[in-house]
């Protein structure tokens, strides 16, 4: 607690001062992103904490930024909320760090290097607003009725929870706002909110199903399946069709989000798969997110180097030894041996079929290196991707210590 005290301070004090000196902002989010190594050293933190860096230095290629210096306190305040929600275990600091996450969102989607997008600001907070809605509701009636409550309540609660998580992370059918956010708003932010804004929905998610699971669940994670398929064909499909970049990454970004959909199929089968689906899901969102960093600061930078270009596409598609390799990995494991070898199939299938895009994506942005700080962070997010060169038993084994999250 000493350690999350110590970061809103300095980030109080940031945002503060930063109408003096935007510099300050800058340091002082760094530092409090920095200092929460201190609160448990595992892999899941310091994946969060690269991504959270590369996420506040992005910012700085926005020139004309409508809310300069509070934009790095507000992605650093999105750092603490997504670090703590592996730890936490109670309701109200779930829902509280979930809403932490996504608040700051609204104003980020905005920003940009002309004039304030308001149009597609007021687009993205309606979906979030109802979304929210719906995931506090699900969220709180099976949290408080739990292995009480009637099929009924159960199975209405769960849905009320996975079309809410649905909607706030972009899962087909309910992922009309992605494509035109990600294609209308300034690329910077929209690498934020397809990157670090993922994680604390699925984390509280997987929390919530694991601790209020009754037998029913077996049947409405059948329906969590399909709804994953139909995200996995819907995204690629529509990245296939696609021309614009952004709007490429928008598709690629509901197919990724079907992907993680799918790790929930494993919740009911012995706890090795679940740590084995946890730690694939959670993989997953961090290739997403070095992913989507990379290509949208690109994007805005408008080229980089062919390599960078290359090593996130291959990434992507799942190519070995990459971290997306290792992800559907774990994924595709955890589902064979809970008896959803149909799912394993069809998210084969997909990876398959995202081939041609990923690789016209990696042609159309690596036009050559240039220096600047969007070449800079789209090298570093390529970087990462290679982690996994040791394969990430290490990752399952953090999942593992903390009981399966």
């Amino acid at each position: 607690m000493l350690v999350l005290l110590v970061s809103l301070i300095l980030l109080t004090l940031g945002a503060a001062i930063s109408y003096k000196n935007r510099a300050v902002s800058f340091i002082f989010s760094i530092v409090a992103v920095m200092i929460l190594y201190y609160t448990g050293i595992n892999a899941y933190t310091i994946i969060i904490l690269v991504i959270a860096i590369l996420n506040i230095i992005s910012l700085l290629i926005i020139s004309g930024n409508q809310i300069s210096g509070v934009d790095f306190a507000l992605v650093a305040v999105m750092c603490l909320a997504t670090v703590y929600v592996f730890f936490a275990k109670d309701l109200a600091t779930l829902l509280t760090l979930f809403v932490a996450v996504s608040v700051p969102t609204y104003l980020l989607v905005m920003i940009s290097d002309q004039s304030t997008n308001v149009e597609i600001g007021i687009k993205y907070v309606t979906f979030m607003v109802i979304a929210t809605i719906l995931f506090l509701s699900g969220a709180a009636l099976l949290y408080y009725h739990g292995e009480n409550a009637g099929d009924l309540i159960y199975a209405t609660s769960f849905l009320l929870l996975i079309t809410g998580l649905c909607i706030e992370v972009g899962i087909a059918p309910v992922h009309e706002w992605v494509p035109d956010v990600f294609s209308t708003a300034d690329p910077i932010p929209v690498s934020i909110i397809a990157s670090l804004a993922k994680f604390v929905p699925f984390i509280v998610v997987y929390k919530i199903l694991l601790s209020t699971a009754i037998p029913l669940i077996e049947e409405l994670l059948l329906f969590t399946a399909l709804v994953a398929s139909v995200s996995m064909f819907a995204g690629n499909i529509g990245a296939l069709t696609s021309k614009d970049p952004s709007r490429i990454l928008a598709y690629s970004t509901v197919a990724n989000m079907g992907y993680v959909l799918a790790t929930f199929t494993a919740i009911t089968a012995g706890k090795q798969y679940v740590y084995f689906a946890i730690a694939g899901g959670i993989l997953q969102l961090a290739v997403n997110s070095f992913g989507k960093v990379g290509f949208f600061t690109t994007v805005k930078d408008n080229s980089t180097s062919s390599v960078v270009t290359w090593l996130l596409s291959f990434s992507l598609i799942g190519l070995p030894p990459l971290m997306g390799f290792w992800s559907k990995f774990f994924i595709i494991y955890s589902l064979v041996f809970s008896n959803y070898i149909w799912l394993a199939v069809i998210l084969v299938l997909n990876s398959a079929i995202s081939i041609p895009y990923y690789v016209r994506l990696a042609r159309l942005l690596g036009k050559g290196w240039k220096l600047s700080l969007g070449n800079f962070v789209a090298f570093v997010s390529s970087l990462c991707m290679l982690i996994t060169l040791i394969p990430p038993t290490w990752f399952v084994h953090s999942v593992t210590l903390m009981g399966g999250i």
